[in-house]
This record gives C-alpha cells, sequence and structure tokens, in this order.
C-alpha cells in the first residue's frame, strides 16, 4: 500500500472519529438544553403563576387591582397547560373565581380556589421532578458515549504518534546514510527496504542511480579526460575569445584569447560567479549585460580591437543548461570597411568638382550669349544635364555615407525655425514638381516652437523626401507638406497620393542601397537611409505609413526647444 493511501486512510478514521465525537456531543448538548428549557418554559411559569394568584387571592378583597392580577395569571395559566389533569384544575379555578367575582364579599370558595390552585403547583412539581430525572438520564448517556470516543481517540492518537513517526524517519535516516556513501564516492552502497511505498520506490531508484554511477567511475575515464584536453586544446587555439557558464551564471572555462581581452586568468574565476567577477571587471559586466552592442570596442593586441559578441545557449531537452560567450575578432573586417569609407570619401570628393565643372560648362552653353545649338543639341544638352545632376546626387550621398559610417556626422543642433527648413525644402523641389505639374501643398501649424535641429542635414532630409514623393508621383497630382507640434516635438509631414510601398518591403525601405523592385532606378538606394541617420543622430525618428495603391506619408519627428 502507498504512503499516501496509508496516510490518507489512517487521517480519514481520525476525521471520521472526531466528527462522530462532535456530532454525538451536539446532539446530547442540544437535547439537555431542550430539556431545560421545556421545564424553564412550561411547568415553572406555570408556579409562578399560581404562586401570584395565592398573593393576589390573600389580598381580595381589600386592594381593588387583585381581582385583576388573579384574572391576568390565571388568563396566562389557561395558555401554558402542559400536564395531564391540569386542564381541569384548571377549569375549576376558572369556574370557582367567576363566582367569587360575581359576589366578591362572598369568601365561601377560597378553599376551592386554594384547592385548584395547589392541583397545579403539585402537577407541575411532580412534571419538573420527572423531566429532571430524563434530563439526568440524558447526561450520562452522552458522558457515557462522549467517555467511549475519547477513550478511542487517544489510544488511535498514541498509536498513530508511536508509529508513524518511523514509517517517515527510518526510510529517510536510511536514504541519508547512502546520500552520504555515494557523497564519498562509495557507488557499492545499496538500500532495501521492504516497504511497497513511495520510500520503497525512492530506494530503487536510488539503487538504479548507485548502480549507473558505479558502472560511470569504472568505465575508461583516461578517454574521457582525453576527449576533455582534446575539447580544451580546440578551444584555447580558436583566435575567437570564448567563456562559457552554468545554468547558475558561473564561470565554467575562458580560453586564452578570452584571459588576454579580460585581462584575468581562467585559473582566477573559474567556478565564481560571474557577477561578483563583473564588480571588478568592466568588460565582463558589459558582456552580461543583454542590451549589449554586438559590436565591442576593446583595447587588446596593444591597439584598439573591435569584436562582436555572440551569446549561444546550451540546452539539453529544451532546458537551458549554461550559455557560452563567444567574442569574436571582427578588427580587420573593421579595417577593410573604415578603408573602403576613406575611398568612397576620397572619391566622391574627387568626382564633385570635375562634374561641379561640366555643370557649369553646360550651364554657359544654355546661355544663348555663346551660340545658338539646334534641337537635337538641345537634347543632348539636356541629357547631359540630367546624367550630371544625378552624379552630384549620388556624389552627395555617398560623401553622407561617409559621415554615417566612420561616426563623424558633423552636427550643428540648435534652435531653428521649422517653416524655414520646410521652405528651403519646397524652392529645391519646385522646378522638379511644375515638370510634372504637381501641387506642392503646404501646411504650417500657427505658432510653432522653435525646432532643435540641425538646419542643413534636416533640409536636405526634407529636400530628399519630396523629391521621393515628386517622383513616385502621377502626373498632375499633388504632393502635401504639413508642419505640427505635438507633446513638445515637431512634427514634419511629406505626404504623396503615388503607388505606396506594398506591405513586405515597408520594413526594409530604410535599408541601405535597397529599392523597391519595379520602381525608378535612378538614385543609389542610399537617400532614406541617410535621412534615417541624420534624423536620429538629432535625437528624432523618421516614420513611415503607406496604403499600398494610395501613396505614403513619411513623417520627421524632432525635439521642441521647450
Amino acid at each position: 500500500m502507498k504512503l499516501k493511501t496509508k496516510l490518507s486512510l489512517g487521517l480519514s478514521f481520525l476525521f471520521a472519529v472526531i466528527l462522530a465525537f462532535g456530532i454525538l456531543g451536539f446532539f446530547y448538548i442540544n437535547r439537555l438544553s431542550n430539556d431545560a428549557a421545556q421545564v424553564l418554559k412550561n411547568n415553572h411559569e406555570s408556579l409562578v403563576y399560581s404562586n401570584n394568584m395565592l398573593k393576589a387571592l390573600e389580598e381580595i378583597p381589600g386592594k381593588k387591582d387583585a381581582f385583576q392580577l388573579f384574572n391576568d395569571n390565571l388568563q396566562k395559566q389557561e395558555t401554558n397547560i402542559t400536564e395531564p389533569g391540569e386542564k381541569e384544575s384548571t377549569d375549576e379555578l376558572r369556574k370557582n373565581f367567576t363566582q367569587l367575582m360575581a359576589n366578591p364579599k362572598d369568601s365561601s370558595n377560597y378553599p376551592q380556589l386554594r384547592q385548584s390552585l395547589q392541583v397545579i403547583n403539585d402537577l407541575n412539581q411532580n412534571a419538573i421532578l420527572k423531566k429532571n430525572a430524563v434530563a439526568q438520564k440524558t447526561a450520562e448517556d452522552a458522558r457515557f458515549w462522549l467517555t467511549i470516543i475519547f477513550t478511542i481517540l487517544i489510544i488511535l492518537s498514541i498509536t498513530f504518534i508511536y508509529n508513524f513517526p518511523a514509517i517517515i524517519s527510518d526510510p529517510v535516516t536510511k536514504l541519508s546514510q547512502g546520500i552520504r556513501e555515494i557523497a564519498n564516492k562509495n557507488y557499492n552502497q545499496r538500500i532495501y527496504l521492504e516497504q511497497k511505498d513511495e520510500f520503497g520506490d525512492l530506494a530503487n531508484a536510488f539503487n538504479s542511480m548507485a548502480e549507473k554511477l558505479d558502472e560511470y567511475e569504472h568505465s575508461n575515464l583516461a578517454k574521457i579526460k582525453f576527449e576533455k584536453s582534446r575539447i580544451e586544446t580546440i578551444i584555447n587555439q580558436m583566435k575567437d575569445g570564448i567563456i562559457g557558464m552554468d545554468e547558475r551564471k558561473h564561470i565554467l572555462f575562458a580560453n586564452a584569447v578570452a584571459e588576454k581581452i579580460l585581462g584575468v586568468k581562467e585559473s582566477d574565476i573559474a567556478g565564481k560567479y560571474a557577477a561578483d567577477i563583473a564588480i571588478q571587471n568592466d568588460l565582463m559586466r558589459t558582456l552580461l549585460k543583454e542590451e549589449t552592442k554586438k559590436e565591442l570596442k576593446i583595447y587588446a593586441d596593444e591597439k584598439e580591437s573591435f569584436f562582436s559578441k555572440d551569446v549561444i545557449n546550451v540546452t539539453v531537452n529544451d532546458t537551458v543548461i549554461g550559455q557560452v560567450i563567444v567574442l569574436r575578432n571582427i578588427t580587420p573586417y573593421h579595417e577593410l570597411n573604415e578603408a573602403k569609407t576613406n575611398f568612397i570619401a576620397t572619391v566622391s570628393h574627387e568626382l564633385k568638382t570635375p562634374i561641379a565643372a561640366i555643370r557649369m560648362s553646360l550651364q554657359l552653353l544654355d546661355n544663348r550669349q555663346t551660340g545658338e545649338v539646334n534641337n537635337e543639341q538641345q537634347l543632348l544638352l539636356d541629357s547631359i544635364k540630367d546624367d550630371t545632376n544625378r552624379l552630384l546626387k549620388i556624389t552627395g550621398e555617398l560623401l553622407n555615407m561617409t559621415q554615417v559610417d566612420s561616426g563623424k556626422i558633423q552636427l550643428s543642433v540648435i534652435a531653428s525655425d521649422a517653416g524655414e527648413i520646410l521652405q528651403y525644402a519646397i524652392n529645391a523641389n519646385k522646378t522638379a514638381a511644375e515638370q510634372k505639374n504637381i501641387q506642392l501643398t503646404v501646411s504650417i501649424e500657427g505658432q510653432l516652437p522653435p525646432v532643435l535641429a540641425d538646419s542643413e542635414k534636416t533640409a536636405w532630409v526634407l529636400t530628399n523626401l519630396l523629391s521621393n514623393a515628386i517622383r513616385y508621383s502621377h502626373d498632375n497630382a499633388v504632393v502635401y507638406a504639413s508642419i505640427h507640434s505635438k507633446d513638445n516635438k515637431i512634427l514634419f509631414t511629406v505626404k504623396d497620393n503615388g503607388q505606396g510601398i506594398a506591405p513586405e518591403y515597408k520594413s526594409k525601405i530604410f535599408d541601405r542601397y535597397f529599392r523597391v523592385p519595379g520602381t525608378h532606378k535612378e538614385g543609389t538606394g542610399l537617400g532614406l537611409s541617410i535621412c534615417k541617420e541624420f534624423i536620429e543622430a538629432q535625437g528624432g525618428q523618421i516614420l513611415v505609413e503607406s496604403d499600398y495603391g494610395a501613396g505614403s506619408s513619411f513623417v520627421v519627428v524632432l525635439n521642441t526647444l521647450c
């Protein structure tokens, strides 16, 4: 029988006996209470009425209210008849009292009145004695049965107190001894219990565990140690920093690269809680933060180096049993990226001068003072002018991109007039709008507070957004530009009624070099990416809402001076 079943049966029996004890006690107490109440309510009240009538009879005819007192108590007695023969005596009493009231001076029937009252008293006194005897019998029965139940409870409790601790403590003691032996690596220890309950199951499980541990102890430990050494050698030969922790964030190992990066020896931190190490090690504190940037700048190999952080969870049956932090050295890639940025910046800067010269020459050729050109030549000039403008825009975007890549965005964030910034962008796009007969509708909220912004960079962003809106709008359409304030923010909105952005591309439009498939091919795909970088560098944000087939709306949010 299971231990749980034994306990349930024993406790259920105790509960049943206690319940029976309580029910019997309540029954007998209630019965005694009812008997006492009957004596008090019925017989005692009749005695009181009779005594009151005797007292009133003695005062007749001396007191005028004696008749009334006698009559009131007689009426009460007539409604409280409970014993055999009491009704006849009460009726006789009423008859004699009526005769007395008819002739109050005639006292001849006083003996009959006293005799009737005495009979009523005797009847009620005898009834009280009988009921008292019944109550005594009830009390004796209650005492007998409650004593029996109480004795049973005492016997059961003593038996339970004597036997139950042994049922629990003996197996626990044996299991504790066995666990101590296992802790001392005595894997031959076994526990034998005759019980067929949970303790017996636990003993069997313990024996199975001891058997497995004994098998493991006598397995090929040399092979396990060799594999461990081989893995440690591989980890130490890796160029990436690797730190291993268990599920409780205690450090298990750190390879040679991780030692060099952290500036501590593995032997000094192995087995210690990572958070305790982080108290004195800034890099460890940074690595333990979940929001740590993926790219870290660390001074290693006597120079500034760059590492990317990856956290790998070690799981067994979907349960995390540890973590491995991998610090990959991306310094060579960072250096190559910096070289690429410098190259693009140099080439873009060098290209701007000849392109600007070409643009100036085109403007001179357009001037009629230098000579007339025929229609074919004018078409060629227009084509060269468009290509030149496109090249200037590309080189400008490349230069802006190099600022972003190098982290050297030059900002001059001051209190500025939001309306003037938007007006600059409007003027820059008037010609393009006129070519497609597009109306630029501007709405500016009155009494706008100054906006904290770099006017040049913000104007460049709005110019780019308006240019895109014009480019992707149909001829004869309307492009809306507006400014309004909300919650200490200035919101610049550029809205068009063009094709809009398909939902699957909405999250990618701020990625570098991304262009929505099927749209115009001019441009580098850098414009929106640079816009986002410029706005976020000023502490703002750029949002997009698009209803595919009905147009797009870009919102630039910047802080106000207030």
